[in-house]
């Protein structure tokens, strides 16, 4: 039996929480079209009769200009610190870029430094299962569905070369980059996706499930239900609505569910709300889909100017 945590971690937009979902086989984390759709660190359990993998899906790093960005950041930054592997995603339709790198460089970093504590026997074993599996890293180039075969084979020819580069920059003779492996794949369709958990299982350590079977995830359901919410809003907002709306459980006295609906501006309330209420009627017939029959849930929507310059108030939404 081998057991595990894994950090999917990546630039916004790249696929990492339709990738955790697939890898559980379930909806553990709300996925959308919108650039830092995720914001909470959530994690996933996949169970197989020879492993336990604990799935960690993170926001996308990126450079922040709020102070919500900053603790995003924060959050996913954190995924790094004691997990057994770290995958890093990157899109097969766009260009290995610098906010790429950097997310290569932070995951290499954060592998160096948990290898340097490990005893000698195992950090010099190159991953030896005879020495125990160390903290190691994999690539995964997303989206191939979406590119040409050609396309794929240059980004992951691109993206190899920036891990060798950016691990020789860090003079540090081990090199974490030597056992390195790439997965070209599609989160969507699943091509690919088997064989790169079948990888990460090879690269864990052998030890007891953390989790019990019938638990895929431990998000609190109160969050749950209002990521659910937020995701369904998203579906329905404009452009430069997504990053101001904010989604919080006030109430739970089942089957009555209150979800508060935070926005920056009284515009923004009134995008949310629609015409004659059919935007949050929309939201909360499809939120309810997902939920135990009889579940009855109402939304409400408040206005908080520059929430998401406020760490009060993101301490409050539980970001």
């Amino acid at each position: 039996m081998r057991s595990g945590f894994v950090s999917v971690v990546g630039r916004p937009n790249v696929g990492k929480s339709t990738l955790v979902n697939m890898m559980v086989g379930t909806k553990v984390s709300i996925t959308s079209q919108r650039p830092n759709t995720t914001r909470h660190r959530i994690r996933g359990v996949l169970h197989r009769p020879d492993a336990q993998v604990v799935f960690v899906d993170t926001p996308g790093l990126h450079r922040p200009r709020t102070a919500l960005g900053n603790r995003l950041n924060e959050t996913a930054a954190g995924s790094l610190d004691d997990v057994d592997v770290v995958v890093v995603l990157v899109d097969a339709t766009a260009a290995v870029g610098p906010g790429d790198r950097r997310v290569l460089g932070q995951a290499l970093q954060a592998v160096r430094s948990a290898r340097r504590q490990l005893p000698p026997a195992v950090a010099g074993s190159g991953g030896s299962l005879d020495a125990g599996p160390r903290p190691s890293m994999v690539v995964v180039v997303n989206k191939t569905d979406r590119a040409r075969p050609d396309q794929v084979l240059e980004r992951l020819a691109t993206v190899a070369e920036a891990v060798d580069v950016l691990d020789a920059a860090a003079g540090d003779r081990a090199g974490v980059a030597a056992d390195v492996e790439y997965f070209p794949l599609s989160a969507k369709d699943g091509r690919g996706v088997q064989a790169l958990v079948d990888g990460i299982v090879a690269r864990l350590p052998e030890g007891p499930a953390f989790y019990p079977e019938d638990m895929v995830t431990d998000l609190p359901e109160a969050v749950r239900v209002a990521e659910l919410v937020r995701e369904q809003l998203l579906v329905h907002a404009r452009d430069e609505l997504p990053h101001s709306i904010a989604c919080r459980v006030t109430e739970w006295e089942w089957p009555r569910i209150r979800c508060e609906i935070v926005v920056e501006r009284e515009s923004q309330k009134a995008i949310v709300i629609g015409k004659g209420g059919e935007v949050l009627k929309a939201a909360g017939t499809a939120v309810r889909a997902e939920l135990p029959p009889g579940a009855y849930i109402e939304l409400f929507v408040r206005v908080e100017k520059h929430w998401q310059q406020r760490e009060d108030l993101i301490d409050r939404l539980g970001y």
